[in-house]
C-alpha cells in the first residue's frame, strides 16, 4: 500500500529526516513511535506532501507520489488526521463531513463506501452535534470529527498523527475501539502515537524513530519485551 524509501526531508537547512524507509501493507496498522521532536510528524507531512523530501521515494500502491502536490495524493487515496485535529471553528460538524466527502480512488480501497450515515454509526456522539460549530465541540468530539472527516474521503491509507493527544483516558479507549474496528474492515493505517500501550495493542508492526532515523523495526510483542529499546528511545 505505502512504500517510503530512503527519504531525506529538510526544513530550510535543518536535516530532519535522514534516510527514512518504511512500509505499510494492505489492511495493516503500523505504529510509528518515538519521543517528541524525532521527526514523526515530519514523516507524516512528507507522505501527504506538506514537506516533500529532497531525496528518496514515496509510493502509494506502486504509484510514485514523491513530487505530487498534497491534493493529488489525497485524490489517490491518502486520508489525514493531523496533529491538533485541524477542525475549522466556524464550520458545523455536518459541514466538515459533507465537504470532505468523495468517492474512493479507482482501485484505492475495498469494501463499503464511507457515507455520512456510516460515519455516524462509528461515532454515535457526533449525530447529536452535527449542527454545532467546530469551535463548540469538546476535544474528544473534535478528534472523532477529524477521524470521521478523513474517512469521508474514502481513503485506502489513513495517516493518524497523535490521535490520543490531550484526551482523557476514557476517550483514548474510545479512539482505540474505533481504530480496532477500522482494522477489522481492512483499512491500512499509519499511526503516530505517544501512548505506547494503545499503539502496541493496535499495531501489526512497529517502527521506532530517533533523531530522524528508524532505529528499530519489529512486532509489538518484541518491542514490549525489549526493555533497552523502550528505555533508550521511548523513555519507559
Amino acid at each position: 500500500m505505502l512504500t517510503v524509501e530512503g527519504i531525506h526531508t529538510y526544513y530550510r537547512d535543518s536535516h530532519v529526516l535522514q534516510g527514512v524507509s518504511l512500509q505499510v501493507t494492505a489492511g495493516e496498522i503500523v505504529a510509528l513511535l518515538g519521543r517528541n521532536g524525532v521527526g514523526k510528524s515530519t514523516l507524516i507531512k512528507s507522505i501527504i506532501g506538506f514537506a516533500p523530501p529532497r531525496q528518496g521515494r514515496i509510493a502509494l500502491r506502486g504509484i510514485d507520489v514523491t513530487r505530487l502536490p498534497p491534493h493529488k495524493r489525497a485524490q489517490l487515496g491518502i486520508g489525514l488526521v493531523p496533529q491538533g485535529r485541524g477542525i475549522f471553528p466556524t464550520l458545523s460538524a455536518r459541514e466538515h463531513l459533507t465537504l470532505a466527502a468523495r468517492r474512493p480512488a479507482p482501485g484505492g480501497r475495498d469494501g463499503a463506501m464511507w457515507t455520512l450515515e456510516r460515519a455516524l454509526t462509528i461515532f454515535p456522539p457526533l449525530e447529536k452535534r452535527l449542527g454545532n460549530l467546530g469551535g463548540q465541540l469538546s476535544g474528544g468530539e473534535q478528534q472523532m470529527l477529524a477521524i470521521a472527516r478523513a474517512l469521508m474521503t474514502n481513503p485506502g491509507l489513513l495517516l493518524l498523527d497523535e490521535p490520543s493527544e490531550g484526551l482523557a483516558p476514557l476517550l483514548v479507549q474510545e479512539i482505540g475501539r474505533v481504530l480496532s474496528e477500522l482494522r477489522a474492515q481492512s483499512l491500512s493505517i499509519l499511526l503516530v502515537e505517544q501512548n505506547l500501550p494503545m499503539a502496541l495493542s493496535l499495531a501489526d508492526r512497529v517502527y521506532v524513530m530517533n533523531k530522524g532515523q528508524i532505529v528499530y523495526t519489529g512486532l509489538p510483542a518484541d518491542l514490549q519485551a525489549n526493555e533497552e529499546v523502550k528505555h533508550r528511545y521511548l523513555g519507559v
